[in-house]
């Protein structure tokens, strides 16, 4: 995108989701054409929407719209069953002519009539798209209820299957998400910086004291180097590099937000101030599609078996 197209792009993109509320925020997209930029510059249009998400706590189709286009099927056709929490595996597994599925769907499963299975084989991985009513849906009333996530079971026919690149799809949901937890980190990260020049303890601003600097420092230090991170995975695009860039920006959301609950401390807590919704939103989002933890521990291992490094990043 050219400099100014770029700028009424981000602006557009930022107003609907400041303004529009999960149910109207996919409409918005479309009247922006976010799924037509997402075919001409997909990196720019991933980046912009998942961290705007982030800044506003937001939540859209956008990750099913990503998935089922990387997966092959029509955009908007269909929603995609995810990974079950923590680990990036395909949800569902063939055995003896049947599909045993075992995963998570975001609130687009309930509006689309069917939706895209993964399963794994002992050829690769195969999708189906089948009905949602052949699936059971559970409501997942956890720590972020607002998300909607919910829980996708069920036993089918392993009928017409294709053969799909489930990696790569995964490697695009873990950069998408990345950027969103990018996005809750500005967010919380704000939040603290406010919070410190405008309480005021001893007669003067808590941001002059130097464990409170300190605090938003490594913030700030963490923040960056998950956004330079996930900027360099698109620039060399794999499931290793996505992994890594997904994981540092969990790990790194997780450490803004216990830093901000420090600097907010008791008002930190509370319902009443916003911290809260991003917390609970990044702890949920780092479990998604790999959380930090079980991805490094992935990447270690694969480092230990290979005996070789990844390929540096053109930072």
């Amino acid at each position: 995108m050219e400099t100014a197209e770029l700028e009424l792009f981000h602006r557009s993109i930022r107003r609907a989701t400041e303004t529009c509320g999960d149910e109207s925020l996919d409409a918005a997209l479309d009247e922006i054409g976010w799924r037509d930029a997402l075919a001409a510059d997909r990196s720019t249009a991933v980046s912009v929407l998942f961290e705007a998400q982030g800044l506003a706590v937001a939540d859209s189709s956008a990750l099913d719209w990503l998935l089922a286009a990387a997966l092959g099927e029509e955009e908007g056709q269909a929603s995609v069953v995810l990974s079950p929490l923590r680990r990036p595996e395909a949800p569902a597994r063939v055995s003896a002519g049947r599909c045993e599925v075992r995963g998570l769907g975001t609130k687009a499963v309930a509006l689309n009539d069917a939706a895209v299975v993964v399963a794994e084989t002992d050829g690769g991985s195969v999708a189906c798209t089948v009905k949602v009513s052949a699936l059971e849906l559970r409501k997942v009333r956890g720590l972020d209820p607002w998300l909607g996530l919910v829980e996708v079971t069920g036993h089918l026919d392993a009928g017409a299957t294709r053969p799909v690149d489930w990696a790569g799809a995964v490697s695009l949901g873990q950069l998408a998400l990345g950027h969103e937890l990018v996005g809750l980190a500005r967010a919380m990260l704000e939040l603290a910086r406010r919070h410190a020049l405008e309480r005021v303890q001893f007669g003067r601003p808590i941001s002059s004291f130097q464990a409170i600097r300190h605090r938003l420092a490594e913030s700030l230090v963490a923040l960056e180097a998950a956004d330079g991170l996930l900027a360099a995975a698109w620039e060399d695009p794999s499931p290793v590099t996505a992994a890594m860039a997904k994981g540092l920006a969990g790990r790194s959301a997780r450490t803004v937000a216990r830093h901000a609950q420090q600097v907010l401390a008791g008002i930190g807590f509370t319902t009443e101030h916003p911290l809260h919704r991003y917390v609970r939103r990044t702890i949920v989002l780092d479990q998604l599609l790999g959380a930090s933890s079980v991805l490094t521990a992935q990447l270690g291992q694969n480092v230990l078996e290979r005996a070789t490094l990844p390929p540096t990043f053109p930072l």
